[in-house]
């Protein structure tokens, strides 16, 4: 059995955030939905400078409707996206993440397990190709 995780430092409290951390904590839940800041974003500020640098990033491209971009993307094949590659990864904290943002978005069970078997599928493909150096021969077009 696993033991639970611990941050390695104290998270931040939402009702004690000082000044520009109370902000970003504040956008995020209104840019999220969020009744309440997610340890993730907690952890990160104790560094207020780093916080407010991941956010902005992470805003600009899992939220671009909210900084008035458009796009080609849709919100559910963002999350789609964060999922598979939280699952290569290995990251615990950010597959439930993902996997709660996409179900909150209609990810299904179903599709789910199919995600989960195309992350899958390639991490062993890839795995595969990259220990028989496999030359690329099917390659995109350069326009």
């Amino acid at each position: 059995m696993n033991e639970p995780r611990h941050a390695t430092v104290r998270p931040v409290a939402e009702d004690s955030a000082p000044g520009r951390v109370a902000e970003i904590f504040a956008d995020i839940k209104a840019t999220k939905g969020l009744t309440a800041v997610p340890n993730f974003w907690r952890v990160l500020a104790t560094d207020p400078d780093h916080l407010e640098m991941i956010w902005t990033r992470l805003k600009a491209i899992m939220h671009p409707e909210a900084v008035g971009r458009k796009s080609k993307l849709d919100p559910l094949t963002r999350e789609i996206i964060a999922l598979a590659v939280s699952a290569t990864n290995g990251c615990a904290y950010c597959i439930n993440s993902h996997t709660a943002g996409a179900r909150k978005l209609g990810l299904d069970v179903s599709a789910l397990g199919e995600v989960m078997a195309v992350v899958g599928l390639f991490n062993s493909t890839n795995a595969i190709a990259d220990g028989y150096q496999v030359e690329p021969d099917v390659l995109p077009p350069l326009d």
